[in-house]
């Protein structure tokens, strides 16, 4: 039973967990304020709830500082990742769980200190850690892990088991963001070979360079999504796929990821032609077109009408540009060259933001940080010209 004492305006609540292996008693405790304007009753009923609760959370081992950062990182992802995380993000925490239990799984959350972290995100920086080619983490991998372990243990915070998150104070060095992307030429250039491509290439291609969509939010669309009157496409969903799942819909990233999009007439009519040919692929394959296409009609599947396999675009648009004699690039990295097209033509950030489904137009700056500056700098250039140049 928890013991409740008044301290001024304050209560003080302490649970009794035992003892540990030194026979020294285990106590956690928290303090409570009742709000302003609150009577006696109210005050007496809302403290004992409180107590109760707080009791609870220490028996099952919520409350417990003892705990090791193993069981209470499984508890995080029980309670908190595994409800409130994209499963691919919950798959790769998963991934990087195994070294990190190795390192710290033992040490409990109370003892641990900033120098384990930095000692542990030092050595996935060493070379080895790799398991593929032997060669150190990527800083990008690492910071990954970083973000893992400080969510863990703000999760430790949050729940009132230790006071300050001290992986927050290890972190390591953050990765630049460095943008990999085509030029306006090489853009064109792209275009123009997707002309000799098959239809399906086209339009997956040209979409995702006139549209800086996710490569999840371009295998999510299905015809629905694309109304032909406007000349808008919505997203409302994302194709995944992780190894423990194989392929599955999601939603989009984040609340402002579900957008719409106006796009071009040239676009519109490429996709009417498309649409014609999937039917028409649809009669010749008959039976071996799966039935759920009808209720999940995407425009990019595999042969049999099942969503295309994330790996498959990459691969096509490797060939692509071989072809070409263009530089290799990611898909990724075509949403990218939409975001710097549109920057360096004039179009302003917070609509930028908007059509690459940003929530917040600072992920934008601090993306194209480099891309605004020197646009700003043509700009600074533009008036001199018109101004300065001419009355001299």
């Amino acid at each position: 039973m928890a013991t409740i004492a008044k301290r001024g305006d304050t209560y003080r609540i302490r649970c009794s967990l035992g003892y540990d292996s030194k026979g020294k008693q285990i106590i956690r405790s928290t303090t409570w304020k009742p709000e302003p304007g609150m009577t006696e009753k109210q005050v007496e009923k809302e403290l004992n709830r409180f107590a109760v609760l707080f009791e609870e959370k220490c028996r099952s081992g919520g409350g417990n500082p003892h705990i090791t950062f193993e069981k209470f990182a499984e508890k995080w992802f029980a309670e908190y990742a595994d409800t409130h995380l994209k499963a691919k993000t919950v798959h790769e925490y998963r991934w990087m769980s195994r070294r990190t239990y190795q390192a710290l799984g033992h040490i409990r959350i109370d003892k641990l200190k900033p120098q384990h972290f930095r000692e542990f995100f030092a050595q996935l920086a060493e070379p080895g850690q790799n398991e593929h080619n032997g060669k150190p983490l990527s800083p990008k991998t690492v910071w990954n892990y970083y973000g893992f372990c400080s969510s863990i243990m703000g999760y430790a915070v949050k729940n009132e088991l230790i006071e300050r998150n001290p992986c927050s104070v290890a972190a390591p060095k953050k990765p630049a963001s460095k943008i990999v992307c085509l030029d306006d030429e090489q853009a064109r250039r792209l275009l123009e070979a997707l002309e000799n491509e098959p239809l399906e290439d086209r339009v997956l291609f040209t979409l995702a360079l006139l549209t800086g969509y996710r490569r999840g939010e371009l295998l999510g669309l299905e015809w629905p999504d694309i109304d032909f009157d406007s000349g808008v496409i919505t997203v409302r969903r994302t194709s995944q796929y992780t190894n423990d799942r194989g392929m599955y819909t999601d939603t989009p990233k984040t609340a402002s990821s579900a957008r719409s999009t106006k796009v071009s007439p040239s676009l519109v009519e490429l996709l009417r032609r498309y649409k014609i040919e999937q039917a028409t692929v649809r009669l010749e394959r008959g039976d071996l077109w799966v039935s759920e296409w009808a209720e999940h009609p995407r425009l990019f599947t595999n042969l049999n009408g099942t969503p295309m396999q994330p790996s498959t675009p990459e691969k096509r648009l490797g060939r692509i540009l071989e072809r070409a004699g263009l530089p290799h690039v990611s898909l990724h990295s075509l949403r990218h060259t939409n975001a710097t097209l549109l920057i360096t033509g004039g179009v302003d950030v917070r609509t930028v933001a908007a059509r690459l489904g940003h929530s917040q137009t600072s992920t934008t700056m601090n993306i194209y940080a480099e891309t605004i500056r020197s646009a700003e700098a043509a700009a600074a250039q533009v008036l001199d010209d018109i101004l300065v140049q001419k009355k001299a």
